[in-house]
């Protein structure tokens, strides 16, 4: 095959940073610019070497993942165009990512799901709003889960810290916000119903535990009141507290112990949804993106 250079494709975005990144790798890896009969003789030990590579320099496996569609992409178009075919892709496998990570909220979009103005209406007594209000600011606040924070009972709820009994029986201290804090005094002072010292606080209309689908259909109504995606959910709220902190600079181990994961792997997958987060705003808004 000629010597000839890689046809160029047009590259926006975060798939055009890939794959310029593996053009810049090849050419180390190989010692100079990639020709069109190197790229045809790339083995699957070339792709890993580059992934290898990425992964030192911090990539994460959401990152990994993603780079390697953008590799695929790039081979099936030089492919549709005749230019060469590689079929060492076909051997590799993405790196498996965590599942069940919700995409977090906005810190604008999460601070108007939780204030009780938007929860507030005519029909709804001003009790059960106070109660929406702490349950979902607890969530997005104290970073607990729909049920630890519906198990909370008034005795543990006025401490502060708290103490949360978890996933497998752990517990896990967790400070309390001033806005966590005004918004449980509120809706204990409004309460309508004598609530036991030691059983779970948050009580629906009838004056029994409150539901977790109550929760999960009020934060549905709110999607369509405040135009928020198919992904704001209750437990985007936890993901969103945890996103949110390490965007303000706090370290994993902190926002392991406040999420109560028992391994710190668990945890890393925000720095990974963080990183991809900024990646893709760079891309965005940068002028030489």
């Amino acid at each position: 095959m000629p010597r000839r250079k890689p046809p160029r494709r047009s590259r926006h975005g975060l798939h055009g940073r890939d794959i310029s990144q593996f053009m810049a790798f090849l050419t180390d890896h190989l010692g100079g610019a990639p020709t069109l009969s190197d790229l045809a003789g790339l083995t699957p030990s070339d792709f890993r070497a580059f992934m290898a590579r990425r992964r030192n320099h911090g990539s994460g496996s959401r990152t990994l993942a993603r780079q390697l569609s953008a590799i695929r992409s790039y081979f099936r178009f030089l492919e549709r165009r005749n230019t060469l075919s590689n079929a060492a892709l076909s051997v590799l496998r993405a790196p498996k990512i965590p599942h069940g990570v919700p995409k977090p909220l906005s810190a604008l979009s999460a601070r108007d799901l939780v204030k009780a103005d938007t929860l507030s209406g005519e029909e709804i007594p001003a009790w059960v709003t106070a109660r929406d209000a702490a349950v979902l600011t607890l969530l997005y606040g104290c970073g607990l889960r729909i049920s630890e924070a519906l198990n909370l009972t008034p005795q543990a709820a006025r401490l502060d810290p708290l103490t949360i009994l978890g996933k497998g029986g752990k517990t896990r201290i967790v400070p309390v916000l001033p806005a966590a804090r005004q918004a449980i005094d509120a809706y204990l002072k409004l309460c309508p119903f004598a609530l036991d010292a030691k059983a779970p606080m948050f009580r629906g209309v009838k004056g029994g535990p409150l539901n977790a689908r109550n929760i999960q259909l009020l934060i549905a109504r709110l999607r369509g009141a405040l135009g928020l995606a198919d992904t704001a959910t209750p437990h985007a709220l936890r993901h969103s507290f945890a996103t949110h902190l390490l965007a303000s600079g706090a370290d994993l181990r902190t926002i392991q112990e406040l999420l109560g994961h028992a391994s710190l792997s668990t945890t890393q997958v925000y720095t990974e949804i963080n990183t991809d987060h900024l990646l893709e705003q760079y891309s965005k808004a940068h002028p030489r993106a």
